[in-house]
């Protein structure tokens, strides 16, 4: 069943690469690679990577904030209506894309673990030699600066430019008038 779950996550990739790649509205080709990213995040979750998840998330969620501002300040703006989908075949889609989400959530929530049980038995090993092999008076910072010292500061850079990075898209003043 986790193969499964697995493999729709890497099939919804590679549909949204498609998309990204066929489409001919820039938006939703920025849209689709969003899905693309997102679709990773859940990937690194389910495979026990919440760290990998976390910067993932913050990098797609920056990318798609200068992609899309970029589209919308360089795209000229059309006025005229077009037609879209009937909506019988919007709502019909949505559902069935509801469906698939709540049932993958469904299949996710089944292979968890029960609540308060430990899911990497790696933790076992930081908690109970942790204040032994480092001397640290704290078992939170022991783990944090001993043992995860590299990702916690390559989480803290990408943080760091995350944040940089949206106040330069976002910025108000300073820019030049077009």
């Amino acid at each position: 069943m986790f193969e499964l779950v697995l493999s729709s996550f890497i099939v919804l990739m590679i549909l949204g690469a498609l998309v990204a790649l066929e489409t001919r509205n820039l938006l939703a080709s920025v849209i689709s690679l969003g899905i693309i990213g997102f679709a990773l995040v859940v990937l690194f979750l389910l495979l026990g990577a919440p760290d990998l998840a976390i910067v993932q998330i913050i990098v797609e969620t920056l990318t798609l904030v200068i992609f899309i501002s970029a589209i919308r300040h360089t795209t000229p703006q059309e006025n005229s209506k077009t037609r879209g989908f009937p909506p019988k075949f919007s709502w019909s889609v949505g559902t069935f894309f509801l469906l698939i989400f709540l049932l993958g959530a469904f299949a996710i929530y089944r292979e968890l673990p029960p609540l308060g049980s430990p899911c990497v038995r790696m933790a076992l090993y930081y908690l109970s030699h942790g204040m032994e092999l480092t001397g640290a008076s704290n078992l939170v910072s022991a783990i944090i600066l001993d043992f995860r010292g590299y990702d916690t500061l390559g989480e803290a850079t990408v943080l760091f430019a995350s944040a940089i990075g949206v106040a330069t898209v976002l910025r108000k003043m300073g820019k030049k008038s077009s």
